[in-house]
């Protein structure tokens, strides 16, 4: 990592961009810049933090590993957002409880721990924007409890596909397992749903991809309630 101006990366957030206070500015001549290749792991569960990420390109994905092996994503870290467990283990001085990895080359720009410490307690417009993003990521964070406590697996698996082809087209690289990752299921579970869509002509199945052939029926069923 090498320092360098504020101009080179702030642009991907417009909220310290526009902070003009001396405590921010101080701190910001401290942010230190990093390319991350795909792959790598940013934190694992148990790792000490050491400073405040923001992510200008790329995806991070967070995702808690129990003791057997099974997995599920938390929320990614996209182009000007941060990590809430970043921040939350400066402010609690605790360890990560689970991993960050980088699913795409990721540039991001680090604050150093003491620097954020000094620019939450000197800089309004600093705190602001930290607790904003926290504010947003505890409200995606409540919805992906209640779909795992309460939403049907077809139904979440139907709101998946079509947020990814939304994304991505309609061709979809993704394995079964992949994709049962994502849902914090089995995978056994998933090859069943997607077999039934498949034989409902709303995906087509090859190895190693699914495509979205109906998105139309899939968001009918996505927000079926009954």
């Amino acid at each position: 990592m090498s320092e360098y101006h504020t101009s080179e990366w702030m642009h991907a957030f417009p909220a310290l961009r526009e902070a003009n206070d001396a405590a921010w500015q101080q701190a910001a001549a401290k942010v230190k810049l990093a390319t991350v290749p795909q792959g790598a792991v940013l934190f694992r569960d148990g790792d000490a933090c050491g400073g405040y990420v923001m992510v200008m390109e790329g995806s991070v994905r967070v995702q808690k590993i129990d003791p057997e092996g099974r997995e599920i994503v938390l929320y990614r870290v996209e182009p000007g957002q941060t990590c809430m467990l970043t921040t939350t283990c400066l402010l609690g001085s605790q360890a990560y409880p689970a991993e960050g990895v980088a699913e795409s080359e990721v540039e991001l720009a680090m604050l150093p721990a003491d620097a954020f410490h000094v620019a939450m307690a000197a800089s309004e417009a600093f705190r602001r924007f930290v607790f904003a993003a926290i504010g947003r990521r505890i409200n995606d964070l409540m919805l992906l409890v209640e779909d795992v406590a309460f939403g049907r697996m077809d139904m979440r698996l139907a709101r998946l596909l079509l947020k990814r082809s939304q994304k991505h087209g309609a061709q979809l690289d993704c394995t079964h397992q992949k994709l049962a990752f994502e849902l914090g299921t089995a995978r056994e579970v998933v090859s069943r749903i997607l077999k039934d869509f498949e034989r409902r002509n709303l995906v087509e199945l090859r190895r190693g991809e699914v495509e979205v052939l109906d998105a139309a029926a899939l968001t009918e069923l996505a927000s079926d309630e009954k």
